[in-house]
């Protein structure tokens, strides 16, 4: 079980620390877009839809990187309170009543969207937009299974949790 948690942490790991840097480049485009935009009067469609792409990578890429880390908000008033036990038992439900089924939904939810716009081959409704929407809509998809992943990962970390607590 823990070669599984390890394998599915580090490849989580990965995507996250490199998702991370579209933070970076998604700061830079603002500042060539304002450049452009305020000291030569140039504006791009293009770049600006970029900065919304980037963003969406990092949302749906990085979300479930910030599962891992324990970065989503979360309601303490009761939770910090428990045992290790507890909150491993909490954590557990959590994963499988909430986060799995959310993802599956997601995925049940988007894949008609997702299809038609790779169907279609999607681009941006502004001739001068950015083309292949259609794989950053692919990317909702790919949000819900890193998290069915990454939430298989919480589940079986909070699975030891409640073992080793018995022992």
């Amino acid at each position: 079980m823990q070669r599984v948690i390890d394998l599915i942490d580090n490849l989580i790991e990965r995507i996250g620390r490199t998702i991370s840097w579209l933070t970076l480049a998604m700061v830079l485009l603002v500042v060539v877009i304002v450049t452009l935009r305020y000291a030569f009067q140039i504006g791009s469609i293009a770049l600006q839809e970029s900065v919304m792409y980037v963003n969406a990578l990092i949302f749906t890429l990085g979300a479930a990187y910030t599962l891992k880390e324990q970065g989503h908000v979360r309601v303490d008033i009761f939770y910090s309170r428990l045992s290790e036990r507890r909150k491993a038992l909490v954590d557990l439900l959590g994963s499988a009543i909430f986060l799995l089924p959310s993802a599956v939904f997601i995925i049940w939810v988007s894949w008609d969207y997702v299809s038609v716009a790779w169907r279609i081959r999607e681009s941006s409704a502004d001739p001068s937009g950015m083309p292949y929407v259609y794989l950053l809509k692919a990317t909702i998809i790919v949000l819900a299974g890193l998290l069915i992943v990454q939430g298989s990962a919480e589940a079986l970390k909070a699975v030891q949790k409640i073992r080793q607590s018995k022992s």
